[in-house]
């Protein structure tokens, strides 16, 4: 989702600190953002401490909130490139409309797929009878060079795989995971999946040595190799684990994202992913003109397009 925060710094791949210090692990802090709307949410990336964790750029924990005043969330129609947003409803209703044409009502327990690619727009609002209650998480993948400018697409997933593991519900939402495998297109080796506690118990997941991972706590309390994690921090994983010990408090939910280390360094500003400055200039001017073709056009949305901040490098 868009954000009308002014305080948005470009996020460079490069400048990453666990990418130079290559630690076991790391906490890393939540940053509160708005939303459009003026909806605070929790990002956790990208962030000075953590750019990525293999392609997954971004990282926002939406909610819990009451949306059941006015019109609850109204995101305008904004612009994406180099990218894929890949949303998780855990409570609530989202509608997405985009400049394919797509309008897919998302709701609990299902996945909205958005490949940018060489350039797409979108929004995302309440519907009008909704839930009150809204409660999701939203990342972007980063397109990897040979990928990037490829035609944008849609996809919408209303059913996930699931098994249990030592009385947590898993549901594999992205990539392989589990013996599991969710239906999404992705260009990266990558995975992600939701876990639910229904019980209070050690549990040993498995994990993929070559993949770098991330833990995120989306209600209660967990603790992940013996270390108590919370809301309020992200916990870095490095390469090299074969499977690590989780214990959550029951009704505690959790999300782990993972993926081979991204080899390319990228560029992040406002909703466009690029390569060089020049490149993401370009992407705000065109945009801002209101005559690219590149980004269509979205139809139905009862409001205002947003405008690209500029970029702080001019």
């Amino acid at each position: 989702m868009s954000v009308a925060d002014k305080t948005n710094e470009a996020s460079d791949s490069s400048s990453c600190p666990i990418k130079a210090e290559r630690p076991a692990s790391r906490r890393v802090n939540g940053s509160q953002k708005t939303l459009g709307i003026g909806m605070t949410i929790e990002r956790f990336l990208p962030s000075k401490q953590l750019r990525m964790i293999g392609a997954w750029a971004f990282l926002d924990h939406i909610g819990p909130a009451d949306v059941s005043d006015n019109d609850g969330i109204q995101v305008g129609p904004h612009p994406h490139t180099g990218l894929q947003t890949f949303t998780w409803m855990i409570e609530g209703e989202l509608l997405h409309r985009d400049s394919l044409g797509y309008t897919q009502l998302i709701r609990p327990g299902q996945v909205n797929l958005m490949t940018a690619g060489k350039g797409i727009s979108h929004s995302e609002e309440s519907p009008e009878n909704r839930p009150a209650e809204f409660h999701g998480a939203q990342l972007w993948i980063a397109l990897p060079e040979q990928y990037r400018f490829i035609e944008p697409a849609f996809e919408h997933f209303p059913t996930l795989p699931k098994s249990e593991i030592s009385g947590l519900e898993i549901t594999v939402i992205a990539g392989e995971a589990f013996g599991l495998s969710a239906p999404a297109t992705f260009y990266s080796p990558l995975m992600a999946a939701d876990f639910f506690a229904k019980t209070s118990e050690l549990a040993t997941l498995a994990l993929n040595p070559d993949f770098e991972y991330g833990v995120l706590v989306l209600e209660g309390n967990i603790s992940v190799a013996g270390e108590s994690l919370d809301t309020t921090e992200l916990l870095y994983l490095s390469c090299g684990r074969e499977s690590i010990d989780i214990k959550a408090d029951k009704a505690s939910r959790f999300l782990l994202i993972g993926g081979a280390p991204f080899k390319e360094d990228v560029l992040m500003w406002w909703n466009f992913i690029g390569r060089s400055k020049y490149e993401i200039s370009g992407f705000v001017a065109d945009w801002n003109s209101g005559e690219s073709k590149d980004f269509g056009k979205v139809e139905g949305y009862p409001g205002k397009s947003l405008m690209a901040p500029l970029a702080p490098w001019g």
